[in-house]
């Protein structure tokens, strides 16, 4: 079999597995409990520690049909869409950057993103020292791994902290409420060392071109008797999330295919 094809199959199969861990770790965070105690995994409704069969990525689910085999309970669909997620994340960084270094590392962010964005989904929370010390991580790997200068590391995330808070800071004296969370904030101290200043505006972009059609999903279907739309939050860090996964995946394509337009 060809190393390529060996490789990208390898680095899917990882995503997968990664993805059943990052399953226990948003689980466990929303509940407060230990990520590594009890080791094994357990169903959240009944307790029943899980068999070697029922953890098995994707597959568990589908031969389960979605229950619990001790309690019957419904299994949340997120299981199944954070581990087909992961993979899918872990075969597109495959594709865009072999094996290597660089690979690896990205992987591992992309699985502290997907962590923060379904916590974020959850409770419209960010935990906050994950953050922190993804963007120290993040800050120092830039140069080392990422061909990210320190500088524009360094710029990247204040730029975009900075810019955040004074949104945040704006919205809250102009309309008496808070528009954007502090979570939010600290996430661009981690999402810019990823990608460099010239991949911020992408980031903002894109994330706000999908929360605004996500809002509009959420007007539509969030109606009173009356037919008004009720007013709905929305985290914002889920779209952060997901603009930076693209910026890395297709942000230089992206950036090349625009400036060949406006040149």
């Amino acid at each position: 079999m060809d190393q390529t094809i060996l490789f990208r199959i390898l680095a899917t199969v990882l995503g997968l597995v990664l993805g059943s861990f990052y399953n226990v770790c948003i689980h466990r965070s929303l509940t407060d409990e230990s990520v590594t105690n009890p080791p094994r995994s357990k169903c959240p409704k009944c307790g029943h520690f899980l068999s070697w069969w029922e953890n098995i990525p994707l597959l568990s689910w589908v031969m389960l049909r979605g229950r619990c085999h001790s309690c019957h309970k419904p299994i949340s669909v997120r299981y199944p869409l954070v581990e087909a997620l992961s993979a899918a994340v872990a075969l597109a960084l495959a594709v865009k950057f072999g094996p290597g270094l660089k690979f690896a590392v990205y992987l591992g962010f992309s699985g502290l993103l997907m962590v923060l964005a379904f916590i974020d989904l959850a409770s419209f929370m960010l935990p906050l020292y994950p953050m922190l010390i993804g963007a120290g991580l993040a800050v120092i790997c830039a140069p080392l791994v990422l061909d990210i200068p320190l500088a524009d590391a360094l710029l990247a995330a204040g730029l975009g902290a900075g810019a955040f808070w004074l949104v945040r800071v704006a919205y809250r004296k102009l309309r008496g409420i808070e528009g954007l969370g502090e979570g939010d904030v600290w996430l661009m101290l981690l999402l810019g060392p990823l990608t460099g200043v010239r991949h911020l505006p992408f980031i903002i972009l894109v994330s706000g071109i999908s929360l605004i059609l996500c809002s509009v999903f959420f007007l539509l279907g969030n109606k009173d008797a009356q037919g008004n739309a009720l007013q709905t939050p929305i985290p914002y860090g889920p779209f952060l999330c997901l603009a930076t996964l693209l910026a890395i995946l297709v942000g230089d394509e992206v950036l090349i295919w625009y400036l060949g337009i406006v040149v």
